[in-house]
This record gives structure tokens, sequence and C-alpha cells, in this order.
């Protein structure tokens, strides 16, 4: 395992749609940000189709990909051309922390991103009782069937990294590298901000949402997302450089959830673990951890950097949950010298 503090240079961001708005996950960063320009920023922005697929219950899901925007030479150059980036969220996400990351990697490399069942633009579960890690899986595999081509790096975040890790397990065919970020291998909802309090207050509280449906959901989706951004911020949940407006589409999105859904899939993700395989992953792995992380504390990233052979370990300082909003350009720069000097060249090697 190797260990990399990163900069601490902080940029501010935009925001993305919500869940009800359609179409504009397709413009992602294309909107101004602060800070010092680079190359990647100047690019014009991709060209994203969007679609649908069926999972094996039935489910449909939505799906947008977009082809590296690179020139062959260029992409050649970089190492990269022959790769593909799949995006995995966290829970009660549709995709706003990959706000500028997307764009950016699809300079180089396709990328796809989807949203999970019952999140963003895709439906509800078929089967209302398929909300666990098994369900989410079989969701990545089927949008892996349809759109992915080539070798493949999964990326995740927040729960987006148990998502990725057993999705390894379940086909390690044509899976090049892993970028982990802001997450751990499982078990979450017992290390939240450091105790085991919500693991046992999640059985209660689902109890009490389905036995009272309409107050529950009355309750839930009339909390002021504006209310929450204030107090993410005011609380240091987020880093203090960042833009307010960037939190909005994660907390709009989030009340738009059904709350019984949502609660279900996040006892059921949370009592789940990759633990066990962490020993056997056998690709590049890079996992990038925020120090002020309260949702998945930097120690859980520490210790799944010890435990995969050869993992790479970035933490930077000052960062919470959200760091690819929050240190953009150190982000990339680290990915995008990952999958060149880690995971492609490791292909271009035949190994």
């Amino acid at each position: 395992m190797s260990v990399e503090h990163g900069d601490s240079e902080a940029g501010r961001h935009a925001t993305e749609g919500r869940h009800a708005t359609e179409g504009r996950h397709a413009t992602e960063g294309r909107h101004a940000t602060e800070g010092r320009p680079s190359a990647a920023r100047a690019m014009a922005a991709p060209r994203w189709q969007e679609s649908f697929v069926t999972s094996s219950d039935g489910t449909r899901l939505y799906v947008r990909t977009t082809e590296a925007s690179s020139t062959s030479s260029q992409s050649q150059a970089r190492g990269v051309a022959s790769l593909s980036a799949l995006l995995c969220d966290g829970i009660a996400c549709d995709g706003f922390v990959w706000r500028y990351l997307a764009d950016e990697l699809a300079a180089s490399v396709d990328v796809t991103h989807w949203n999970y069942r019952g999140h963003g633009r895709s439906h509800a579960p078929a089967d209302p009782d398929r909300v666990d890690m098994g369900a989410l899986v079989d969701d990545l595999e089927a949008v892996r069937a349809a759109k992915v081509r080539g070798p493949v790096v999964l990326f995740g975040h927040s729960m987006g990294c148990q998502v990725a890790l057993e999705g390894y397990r379940r086909r390690r065919e044509g899976i090049a590298g892993l970028v982990l970020i802001c997450g751990a291998p499982g078990r979450v909802t017992h290390t939240f901000r450091g105790s085991d309090a919500l693991a046992r207050t999640l059985p209660g509280l689902i109890e009490r949402v389905e036995r009272h449906p309409q107050l529950a959901r009355a309750l839930w989706s009339n909390l002021p997302p504006a209310t929450a951004t204030r107090v993410a911020l005011a609380s240091g949940e987020v880093a203090a450089g960042v833009d307010p407006a960037a939190l909005m589409p994660y907390m709009e999105h989030a009340v738009s959830l059904d709350l019984r859904m949502f609660l279900r899939m996040l006892r059921s993700v949370g009592d789940d673990t990759a633990e066990d395989l962490l020993p056997a992953i056998d690709v590049p792995v890079l996992i990038l951890a925020g120090e002020r992380d309260t949702f998945t504390p930097p120690e859980r990233a520490e210790h799944m950097a010890a435990a995969i052979p050869g993992a790479e370990l970035v933490v930077l300082p000052g960062t919470t949950h959200i760091v690819p909003l929050e240190r953009r350009d150190e982000v990339r720069e680290k990915i995008t010298t990952f999958l060149r000097e880690r995971v492609a060249a490791r292909l271009n090697a035949g190994e």
C-alpha cells in the first residue's frame, strides 16, 4: 500500500439537475468555476447519450454514456485510449459528485454513469423488496453488458465503493482497475460518525415509516433543501469553501426519494461487507479519502488500502465526503495519473 497526502487547494463548483428535471444530467460540467484555469476545464463538454437499460428483474435503469472526446493521438499519448470508466453513485445520489469529473474523464476514456433503482431518472424497483446489494450488482451487470466496451475501471463514491467491490466479486473479467472515493468496504451504518447508532436506530425508524407511510412521506418531502444545505455547511459536514448551490441538487434529490425504499436499502447495504474480498483483489486500486469525512472516516479508507495488495491511498487534507467537488483539479490529476501509470501501463504490458 502507498499512502499520500494531497495538497490543500480548493475550488468552487456549480450544480447538476434534480430528480424531476429531464435532460440536465447531460449538461454537467458546463458552468464556470473559480480557481486557476486548466486545459481540462477549457475543453468543450462531451456529448452525452441518454438511454435506459432493463435489469434482470425488469427494473428500468437510467444510463448516460459518452465516448472519449480526445483524438486518437491525444488519447494514446495518455496511454488510456482503450479504457472505459463506469461511475457508481452513493446512496440517495443521482450524480452530483461527478459534476466535473465525468466530463473531464471523457477527454480520454469512454464514460458511463447510471442511476440506482429508485434514484434519479431510474424507475422504482420492479420488485419493491429487491433493494439489497445483490439487486444493485445485478443492475451494475446489466449496465456493463449493455453499455460498456473494452477494459473498464469501476468508480465508486460512498456506497458506490461497495457496489464497485461487489461488482468485481461478481465478474472480475474485463475490470482493469478500481477507483474508490470516500467509501468503505461495508457496514457503513455501523461506523457512521464514529458509532453504530445509525445501524441500531434504522429498524425502528423503518417500522415507524411503514406504520405511518403518508405522514412519513409528508414530513420527508417537505424538508427544505436550502435549510439542509445551510446546516451541512454550518456543521462542517462539507468544506467551508464549497458553493452552497453545489449541494442543492443532492438535497433536492434526497427528499424526492421514496423514504421507505431509501431506508430499507440503507439498512441492507449498511449490513453488507466486501471485507473478505479485499486481499484477493489483483487489479490496480486508487483510494481517495477526505481527512474530515464523518460519513466514512478516513480510517476506513486506510484499513481498506492496507488490506488490498498494492492499493494507492490519497488522503486529502481539509476535505469531507465530497472530495471530487472540493478538490476538483487535484482529484482529476490523481485519477488521470493513476489511469495512465497504473492501469494502462499494466494493460500495455499484457498483465
